[in-house]
C-alpha cells in the first residue's frame, strides 16, 4: 500500500520542541540596566546612524529580555523591517519595547513587542504592535478514491477563539535550517498519522509573484502577527478503507494538551465547512494554479 499510495499509516512520534532559529543579523550591541529598567542599544548594518533602544516592560525579567533580543524571532524581524519598510528611507526605527516573552522549553516561542517606527515626512508613528511567532506550514492533503477527492483536516481546540475549528494540518518550523517541506511532512505524520514522500509534495505559495516573498501572511494588521505560511500540496489515490480508518481517528500528544481529531470531508464542499483561513488560502492558491496549467502531472 505505501508504494500504490505514497504514504502509509504510521504511528504518532513524540513533537519535538521547538528549537531556537539561529538566523544572524549583524548588530553593535551595548547593555545597560538599573533597578527601574532594562535596556539594549543595537545599530542596524545598513542604519548606522539610528540606533535602535530595545526597552522591557515593566515585569519582563532580565532572562526573558536577554532571551528575546537574542532570539530568532526578534532577529528574524529586524532584518525583514531593515530589508523592507525601512530600506527607502522615508522610515526609521527608534524604539522596540518587549512586553511578553512565551518559552517553549529553553527557547523562545512566542514574542509580543511594540515598535516605534516613524514616518519621516510626518514625524508620526504608524502602527506598531507585534506577536511574533515566525513561519509556519499547512498542507492540503488531497485523496481521491472511487471518483471522489476528499481533503484530510484537524479538529482542533482552539482556546484564542474560544472554538473547535477545522482545519488544515500545519505546524511552526522547529528547528534553524528553514526546512518547510520536513517540517510539512513532519506535521502531517504528527498530526494525521500518515507518512508522506516528500517529493510528492507541492509548494503552492511558490507560484506567487517573488515580490510577495512567495509566503501568505495571515494577519499582518496593526496589531498583527508576524507569521508567514508556505502552503504544501499532496495528491493521492487510496482505497475507501484508508478514508475509514483516518475519519474520527483520535491524534495529538495527549500530555501536551493536543486534541486531535481527524476528519475527511468532499473537497467541494470544503470552502463551506471551515473559517479557517489557510484551508481556504490552501483552496484558492490550489485552483489558481489548476486553472493555469501549473501543477505538475497527477
Amino acid at each position: 500500500m505505501a508504494q500504490k499510495l505514497g504514504f502509509h499509516l504510521a504511528p504518532i512520534r513524540q513533537l519535538s520542541s521547538r528549537r531556537l532559529l539561529q538566523r544572524t543579523i549583524c548588530t553593535a550591541m551595548s547593555t545597560e540596566s538599573s533597578s527601574s529598567q532594562l535596556t539594549h542599544t543595537i545599530t542596524l548594518p545598513s542604519r548606522a546612524a539610528e540606533p535602535v533602544h530595545i526597552v522591557a516592560a515593566h515585569g519582563v525579567s532580565s532572562s526573558d529580555f536577554r532571551n528575546a533580543i537574542e532570539s530568532s524571532l526578534f532577529k528574524q524581524w529586524l532584518k525583514n523591517t531593515e530589508t523592507g519598510i525601512l530600506a527607502n528611507g522615508s522610515m526609521s526605527l527608534s524604539q522596540v519595547l518587549i512586553q511578553g516573552v512565551d518559552m517553549f522549553g529553553k527557547h523562545v516561542g512566542f514574542l509580543k513587542f511594540k515598535a516605534d517606527v516613524i514616518d519621516k515626512e510626518t514625524g508620526k508613528k504608524v502602527p506598531g504592535i507585534v506577536f511574533a511567532r515566525g513561519p509556519a506550514v499547512a498542507v492540503l492533503i488531497l485523496l481521491e478514491s472511487e471518483g471522489e477527492t476528499f481533503v484530510v483536516l484537524t479538529e482542533q481546540v482552539r482556546v484564542p477563539v474560544g472554538r473547535l475549528v477545522l482545519e488544515l494540518p500545519a505546524g511552526m518550523l522547529d528547528d534553524d535550517k528553514g526546512d518547510f517541506v520536513g517540517t510539512a511532512v513532519r506535521e502531517v505524520e504528527e498530526e494525521i498519522g500518515i507518512r508522506l514522500n516528500p517529493k510528492d509534495m507541492v509548494d503552492l505559495t511558490a507560484f506567487l509573484d517573488p515580490s510577495t516573498g512567495c509566503r501568505v501572511f495571515p494577519s499582518p494588521c496593526k496589531g498583527g502577527c508576524d507569521e508567514e505560511i508556505r502552503v504544501f500540496l499532496y495528491r493521492g489515490h487510496v482505497d475507501k478503507e484508508v478514508i475509514v480508518q483516518l475519519q474520527g481517528k483520535e491524534t495529538g500528544l495527549r500530555e501536551r494538551g493536543e486534541l486531535i481529531v481527524v476528519h475527511v470531508v468532499d473537497y467541494e464542499n470544503l470552502w463551506r465547512v471551515t473559517p479557517d483561513a489557510k484551508t481556504l488560502v490552501a483552496i484558492a492558491l490550489f485552483e489558481m494554479a489548476k486553472k493555469r496549467g501549473l501543477l505538475p502531472p497527477h
